[in-house]
Protein backbone atom coordinates (compact mmCIF):
# COMPACT_ATOMS: atom_id res chain seq x y z
CA UNK A 1 0.00 0.00 0.00
CA UNK A 2 1.12 3.31 -1.11
CA UNK A 3 1.93 6.14 1.23
CA UNK A 4 -1.06 8.42 -0.75
CA UNK A 5 -3.43 5.47 -0.44
CA UNK A 6 -2.65 5.02 3.42
CA UNK A 7 -3.40 8.62 4.14
CA UNK A 8 -6.62 8.11 1.92
CA UNK A 9 -7.80 5.18 4.45
CA UNK A 10 -7.14 7.10 7.38
CA UNK A 11 -8.84 9.86 6.28
CA UNK A 12 -11.78 7.87 5.70
CA UNK A 13 -11.27 6.04 9.32
CA UNK A 14 -11.36 9.31 11.03
CA UNK A 15 -14.32 10.55 9.03
CA UNK A 16 -16.20 7.25 9.51
CA UNK A 17 -15.30 7.38 13.55
CA UNK A 18 -16.70 11.12 13.74
CA UNK A 19 -19.72 9.98 12.08
CA UNK A 20 -20.41 6.87 13.86
CA UNK A 21 -19.18 8.34 17.39
CA UNK A 22 -22.31 10.14 18.70
CA UNK A 23 -24.70 6.88 17.50
CA UNK A 24 -22.45 4.32 19.45
CA UNK A 25 -22.76 7.42 22.49
CA UNK A 26 -26.36 7.27 21.81
CA UNK A 27 -26.72 3.63 21.96
CA UNK A 28 -24.33 3.35 24.93
CA UNK A 29 -26.48 5.86 26.82
CA UNK A 30 -29.46 3.73 26.35
CA UNK A 31 -28.38 1.05 27.77
CA UNK A 32 -26.77 2.92 31.09
CA UNK A 33 -28.82 2.93 34.90
CA UNK A 34 -30.58 6.81 34.73
CA UNK A 35 -28.90 6.57 38.49
CA UNK A 36 -24.93 5.89 36.48
CA UNK A 37 -25.78 8.52 34.33
CA UNK A 38 -26.63 11.37 36.19
CA UNK A 39 -24.14 10.58 39.15
CA UNK A 40 -20.90 9.18 36.72
CA UNK A 41 -19.10 10.07 33.02
CA UNK A 42 -21.60 10.43 30.48
CA UNK A 43 -18.79 8.26 28.72
CA UNK A 44 -18.86 5.22 31.06
CA UNK A 45 -19.71 1.78 30.52
CA UNK A 46 -22.85 0.79 31.66
CA UNK A 47 -22.25 -0.80 35.12
CA UNK A 48 -25.07 -3.29 34.84
CA UNK A 49 -26.16 -2.77 31.38
CA UNK A 50 -30.25 -2.48 31.23
CA UNK A 51 -33.08 -2.93 29.51
CA UNK A 52 -35.14 -0.76 32.15
CA UNK A 53 -34.89 2.43 29.69
CA UNK A 54 -36.67 0.18 26.81
CA UNK A 55 -39.33 -0.47 28.89
CA UNK A 56 -40.51 2.76 30.49
CA UNK A 57 -41.32 3.65 26.68
CA UNK A 58 -43.90 1.71 26.85
CA UNK A 59 -45.28 3.65 29.78
CA UNK A 60 -44.68 7.09 27.67
CA UNK A 61 -46.84 6.33 24.96
CA UNK A 62 -44.20 5.58 22.90
CA UNK A 63 -45.83 2.54 20.59
CA UNK A 64 -48.83 4.32 19.86
CA UNK A 65 -46.39 7.05 18.36
CA UNK A 66 -44.54 3.96 16.46
CA UNK A 67 -47.61 2.38 15.02
CA UNK A 68 -49.09 6.33 13.80
CA UNK A 69 -45.52 6.77 12.69
CA UNK A 70 -45.63 3.86 10.46
CA UNK A 71 -49.29 4.12 9.21
CA UNK A 72 -48.36 7.66 7.92
CA UNK A 73 -45.05 6.45 6.39
CA UNK A 74 -46.72 4.06 4.45
CA UNK A 75 -49.49 6.09 3.17
CA UNK A 76 -47.37 8.83 1.98
CA UNK A 77 -44.71 6.53 0.24
CA UNK A 78 -47.72 4.69 -1.74
CA UNK A 79 -49.14 7.92 -2.51
CA UNK A 80 -46.14 9.78 -3.71
CA UNK A 81 -44.41 6.95 -5.97
CA UNK A 82 -47.88 6.38 -7.15
CA UNK A 83 -48.60 10.00 -8.13
CA UNK A 84 -45.51 10.28 -9.03
CA UNK A 85 -45.37 8.06 -11.51
CA UNK A 86 -48.28 9.01 -13.83
CA UNK A 87 -47.01 12.78 -13.39
CA UNK A 88 -43.41 11.54 -13.98
CA UNK A 89 -45.17 9.85 -17.30
CA UNK A 90 -46.91 12.43 -18.39
CA UNK A 91 -44.64 15.23 -18.32
CA UNK A 92 -41.63 12.66 -20.09
CA UNK A 93 -44.46 10.94 -22.84
CA UNK A 94 -47.57 12.76 -23.32
CA UNK A 95 -47.96 15.70 -25.27
CA UNK A 96 -50.13 18.44 -23.88
CA UNK A 97 -49.88 22.90 -24.26
CA UNK A 98 -47.21 24.43 -21.78
CA UNK A 99 -45.83 20.85 -20.60
CA UNK A 100 -42.69 22.11 -20.35
CA UNK A 101 -43.39 25.12 -18.79
CA UNK A 102 -45.45 23.57 -16.17
CA UNK A 103 -43.03 20.94 -15.55
CA UNK A 104 -40.32 23.47 -15.09
CA UNK A 105 -42.47 26.04 -13.08
CA UNK A 106 -43.38 22.55 -10.53
CA UNK A 107 -39.89 21.59 -10.49
CA UNK A 108 -39.00 25.30 -9.18
CA UNK A 109 -40.61 24.62 -5.93
CA UNK A 110 -37.76 22.87 -4.85
CA UNK A 111 -36.29 26.19 -4.17
CA UNK A 112 -38.76 27.31 -1.57
CA UNK A 113 -37.81 25.92 2.11
CA UNK A 114 -41.06 23.80 3.52
CA UNK A 115 -41.21 26.21 6.81
CA UNK A 116 -42.71 29.20 4.51
CA UNK A 117 -45.80 26.87 3.81
CA UNK A 118 -46.19 26.06 6.92
CA UNK A 119 -48.53 28.78 7.92
CA UNK A 120 -50.50 28.73 4.62
CA UNK A 121 -51.01 24.57 5.07
CA UNK A 122 -51.95 24.57 8.28
CA UNK A 123 -54.70 27.40 7.37
CA UNK A 124 -56.17 25.14 5.22
CA UNK A 125 -56.65 22.19 7.51
CA UNK A 126 -57.62 24.52 9.80
CA UNK A 127 -60.61 25.61 7.50
CA UNK A 128 -61.29 21.78 6.32
CA UNK A 129 -61.44 21.08 10.13
CA UNK A 130 -58.75 18.36 9.73
CA UNK A 131 -56.43 19.97 12.16
CA UNK A 132 -54.77 16.74 14.66
CA UNK A 133 -56.35 14.21 12.50
CA UNK A 134 -54.44 11.66 10.69
CA UNK A 135 -55.58 12.97 7.17
CA UNK A 136 -53.98 16.44 8.25
CA UNK A 137 -50.79 14.67 8.15
CA UNK A 138 -50.35 13.16 4.93
CA UNK A 139 -52.54 15.21 2.79
CA UNK A 140 -49.68 17.79 2.17
CA UNK A 141 -47.29 14.66 1.26
CA UNK A 142 -49.31 12.06 -0.47
CA UNK A 143 -49.87 13.75 -4.17
CA UNK A 144 -45.99 13.50 -5.10
CA UNK A 145 -42.87 15.78 -4.68
CA UNK A 146 -40.79 17.88 -7.15
CA UNK A 147 -37.67 16.06 -6.63
CA UNK A 148 -39.52 12.76 -7.44
CA UNK A 149 -40.65 13.79 -10.65
CA UNK A 150 -38.36 15.23 -11.96
CA UNK A 151 -35.95 11.68 -11.13
CA UNK A 152 -38.47 9.76 -12.73
CA UNK A 153 -39.34 12.08 -15.63
CA UNK A 154 -35.87 12.11 -16.59
CA UNK A 155 -35.57 8.43 -16.79
CA UNK A 156 -38.91 7.56 -18.67
CA UNK A 157 -37.55 9.57 -21.44
CA UNK A 158 -34.78 7.02 -21.65
CA UNK A 159 -36.74 4.75 -21.76
CA UNK A 160 -36.68 3.32 -25.74
CA UNK A 161 -39.36 4.20 -28.15
CA UNK A 162 -39.51 0.80 -29.13
CA UNK A 163 -40.59 -0.80 -26.10
CA UNK A 164 -43.56 1.56 -25.85
CA UNK A 165 -44.53 1.28 -29.41
CA UNK A 166 -44.26 -2.67 -29.33
CA UNK A 167 -46.93 -2.15 -26.17
CA UNK A 168 -49.04 -0.08 -28.50
CA UNK A 169 -49.73 -2.70 -30.74
CA UNK A 170 -50.15 -5.63 -28.26
CA UNK A 171 -53.01 -3.30 -27.46
CA UNK A 172 -51.81 -1.40 -24.12
CA UNK A 173 -53.49 1.38 -22.91
CA UNK A 174 -51.51 4.09 -21.07
CA UNK A 175 -51.89 2.42 -17.77
CA UNK A 176 -50.74 -0.72 -19.27
CA UNK A 177 -47.48 0.93 -20.55
CA UNK A 178 -46.82 2.75 -16.93
CA UNK A 179 -47.04 -0.56 -15.09
CA UNK A 180 -45.59 -3.24 -17.70
CA UNK A 181 -42.81 -1.03 -19.68
CA UNK A 182 -41.97 1.95 -17.47
CA UNK A 183 -42.55 0.74 -13.57
CA UNK A 184 -40.77 -2.93 -14.35
CA UNK A 185 -37.64 -0.83 -15.89
CA UNK A 186 -37.65 1.76 -12.88
CA UNK A 187 -37.24 -0.58 -9.94
CA UNK A 188 -33.81 0.47 -8.64
CA UNK A 189 -34.71 4.47 -8.85
CA UNK A 190 -38.30 3.80 -7.44
CA UNK A 191 -36.68 1.82 -4.33
CA UNK A 192 -34.65 4.73 -4.30
CA UNK A 193 -37.30 7.24 -3.96
CA UNK A 194 -39.53 5.12 -1.48
CA UNK A 195 -36.33 4.57 0.85
CA UNK A 196 -35.43 8.85 0.38
CA UNK A 197 -39.54 9.24 1.21
CA UNK A 198 -39.25 6.84 4.20
CA UNK A 199 -36.17 8.46 5.92
CA UNK A 200 -37.92 12.09 5.46
CA UNK A 201 -41.34 11.42 6.28
CA UNK A 202 -40.15 9.16 9.13
CA UNK A 203 -38.06 12.09 10.46
CA UNK A 204 -40.63 14.66 10.02
CA UNK A 205 -40.80 17.10 12.94
CA UNK A 206 -42.13 20.35 11.99
CA UNK A 207 -45.16 19.86 10.34
CA UNK A 208 -46.30 16.80 13.29
CA UNK A 209 -45.42 19.58 15.66
CA UNK A 210 -47.59 21.98 14.23
CA UNK A 211 -50.81 20.52 13.13
CA UNK A 212 -51.44 17.80 15.81
CA UNK A 213 -51.63 18.04 19.25
CA UNK A 214 -52.18 15.26 22.02
CA UNK A 215 -50.95 11.80 22.24
CA UNK A 216 -53.72 10.20 19.48
CA UNK A 217 -51.66 11.36 16.63
CA UNK A 218 -48.05 12.08 17.68
CA UNK A 219 -45.58 10.78 15.66
CA UNK A 220 -41.93 9.09 16.88
CA UNK A 221 -40.10 12.59 16.63
CA UNK A 222 -42.60 14.46 18.28
CA UNK A 223 -42.73 12.16 21.13
CA UNK A 224 -39.22 11.43 21.47
CA UNK A 225 -38.63 15.47 21.84
CA UNK A 226 -41.78 15.42 24.71
CA UNK A 227 -39.84 12.90 26.72
CA UNK A 228 -37.15 15.97 27.18
CA UNK A 229 -39.48 17.67 29.30
CA UNK A 230 -42.23 15.19 30.26
CA UNK A 231 -39.03 13.47 32.11
CA UNK A 232 -36.90 16.20 33.17
CA UNK A 233 -34.13 15.15 30.31
CA UNK A 234 -33.85 11.99 31.54
CA UNK A 235 -31.13 11.09 28.87
CA UNK A 236 -31.13 7.58 28.79
CA UNK A 237 -34.55 7.59 28.41
CA UNK A 238 -34.20 9.65 25.50
CA UNK A 239 -31.49 7.89 24.05
CA UNK A 240 -33.78 5.02 23.62
CA UNK A 241 -36.58 6.45 22.26
CA UNK A 242 -33.91 7.63 19.61
CA UNK A 243 -32.32 4.34 18.99
CA UNK A 244 -35.93 2.73 18.71
CA UNK A 245 -36.49 5.31 16.09
CA UNK A 246 -33.14 4.58 14.16
CA UNK A 247 -33.35 0.88 13.90
CA UNK A 248 -35.95 0.36 10.66
CA UNK A 249 -34.22 2.73 8.71
CA UNK A 250 -31.11 1.03 9.47
CA UNK A 251 -32.38 -2.16 8.06
CA UNK A 252 -34.24 -0.82 5.38
CA UNK A 253 -30.85 0.88 4.00
CA UNK A 254 -29.35 -2.37 4.97
CA UNK A 255 -31.56 -4.53 2.56
CA UNK A 256 -32.30 -2.10 0.08
CA UNK A 257 -28.49 -0.88 -0.41
CA UNK A 258 -27.16 -2.57 -3.92
CA UNK A 259 -31.15 -1.39 -5.29
CA UNK A 260 -29.93 2.19 -4.16
CA UNK A 261 -26.11 1.77 -5.79
CA UNK A 262 -28.07 0.46 -9.28
CA UNK A 263 -30.22 3.41 -9.30
CA UNK A 264 -26.93 5.59 -8.94
CA UNK A 265 -25.67 3.58 -11.60
CA UNK A 266 -28.73 4.06 -13.73
CA UNK A 267 -29.10 7.64 -13.20
CA UNK A 268 -25.69 8.78 -13.48
CA UNK A 269 -25.74 10.50 -10.25
CA UNK A 270 -22.32 11.52 -9.45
Amino acid sequence: MTSRNAAIYALLTIGAVITLAPFGLGLLTSFTPARQFATGSPLSWPHPPTLDNYGDLGGAGFGRAAAVTTLMTAVIVVGQLSFSVLAAYAFARLEFPGRDKLFWVYVATLMVPATVTVVPLYLMMAQLGLRNTFWALVLPFVFGSPYAIFLLRQHFRTVPNDLINAARLDGANTLDVIVHVMLPASRPILVTLGLITVVSQWNNFMWPLVITSGDKWRVLTVATAALQSRYNAQWTLVMAATTVAMIPLIVLFMVFQRRIVQSIVVTGIK
